[in-house]
């Protein structure tokens, strides 16, 4: 088998300089258009067929659509789907990489001109998930440079919104893609990740009753609602968390399914208890749990607190399932072997955060892990980066997986 690591390596200039145009691009969710008309450009450099995917605001109507972020239009907006057809008589292969990124850090320093110090890129977005769409560049590039023929069709789904719910992949989704594996892109420390959390973003608004401070008795502080719930779904939290052990992978972490409260806003003057509380937050859940349970016993608990019954208003603006591939099946295992050829530590283990994955395996039934360069430690942070080398090595992994995988 050809070594292909001095094509990768010879391609490492132009794809970090690749990345660094990109992370350029301030493509938070529902501003990814410039970024991927720089993309649509980009990868047709690399001899494989790019089509638009294009989008319509009938998403919205979609029963899995997220909306934190209210008001995304659609209409004229697009995917990308890049194709680099096989010969026939090979395994596919689908990747999916996103696009878009959550806002700077409030003390990240020029957050969209990229900073290359000893091999490290620094940007926003250079990890997650701009640096995974780099990856697929490389080893298209790769493919093309060394003269690679590969049996399967090699398929990436460059989508928009994965930060605030999937809207883009979801939107893959409902063409029906089909491929016999798919590995979605996101930083995990080339880890292949098998097992992946769900999550449900809530929104609560609490009706309480407005008043003078002086007036003890006959207010009802909706802050103080928004106090009793937070306990309220903490202690759900808990129970549930006791409740889904015994997944080997999921075990090791003390808290794989975390609540966050990430924000409230109550009143408007110090004196005056407030009428109108709204909280938001995000719950995990395991595979033992689904999203409809989640929501349902969220509401449960929360109707059972007297003070809180009748008095709020509970809506959820991202509903995730929990992804699974059995860790001995031939997609993780043929990624471990790839990278033990070249020497690289690598190991199945379970993904704390929620991405797209479900989509692909739950909805088309697709065999689906995440792997890719980078880690999350670093993601949505003011130290966010991306080794030049991790490209390197997840695209000769990648690359090697592949033709095992597809064919040649």
């Amino acid at each position: 088998m050809k070594d292909l690591r001095p094509v990768i390596e010879s391609l490492l200039p132009e794809t970090t300089q690749l990345l660094a145009d990109l992370c350029a691009f301030p493509s938070t969710s529902g501003k990814e258009h410039e970024a991927l008309l720089f993309l649509e450009k980009a990868f047709a450099r690399t001899g494989a067929r790019v089509e638009r995917v294009p989008l319509a605001d009938s998403l919205r109507d979609d029963p899995d659509y997220s909306d934190p972020i209210k008001g995304i239009p659609y209409n004229g907006r697009f995917n990308l789907r890049v194709v680099r057809p096989g010969t026939g008589g090979g395994k596919s292969l689908l990747f999916n990489a996103h696009t878009d990124v959550v806002p700077p850090s409030q003390d990240q320093p020029e957050p969209w001109k990229a900073r290359l110090e000893n091999g490290i890129l620094h940007a926003r977005g250079a990890c997650d998930a701009k640096g995974q769409v780099a990856t697929v560049y490389l080893l298209l590039r790769t493919l093309q440079e060394s003269g690679v023929t590969l049996k399967g069709d090699v398929i990436a789904h460059l989508v928009v919104e994965e930060e605030n719910g999937g809207n883009g992949t979801l939107a893959m989704a409902r063409r029906g893609e089909k491929a016999d594996a798919c590995i979605v892109l996101e930083p995990t420390e080339g880890r292949v990740l098998t097992s992946i959390r769900g999550a449900v973003w809530f929104r609560i608004e609490f009706h309480g009753k407005a008043g003078h401070s002086g007036q003890a008795g006959q207010t009802r502080s909706a802050l103080l609602m928004a106090r009793d719930a937070i306990a309220v779904l903490e202690k759900y939290h808990d129970d549930l968390l006791a409740a889904s052990r015994g997944f080997p992978l999921f075990d090791p972490y003390p808290n794989p399914m975390p609540i966050t409260f990430g924000r409230l806003e109550a009143g408007n003057w110090p004196a005056s208890a407030p009428s109108l509380a709204v909280m938001e937050g995000v719950l995990g859940l395991l595979p033992n749990t689904t999203k409809e349970q989640v929501v349902a016993g969220m509401r449960a608990a929360l109707d059972a607190e007297a003070g809180l019954a009748g008095r709020f208003t509970l809506t959820f603006m991202y509903r995730h399932d929990s992804s699974v591939l059995d860790p001995n099946h031939s997609l993780p295992q043929g990624l471990l072997a790839a990278a033990a050829a070249f020497g690289r530590p690598c190991k199945v283990d379970a993904m704390t955060a929620s991405c797209d994955a479900w989509l692909y395996s739950n909805q088309l039934g697709i065999p689906t892990v995440v792997y890719g360069p980078g880690s999350l430690k670093v993601a949505h942070s003011k130290d966010e980066q991306m080794a030049v080398r991790e490209l390197a090595d997840a695209a000769e992994t990648l690359a090697a997986f592949l033709r095992r995988h597809s064919g040649e």
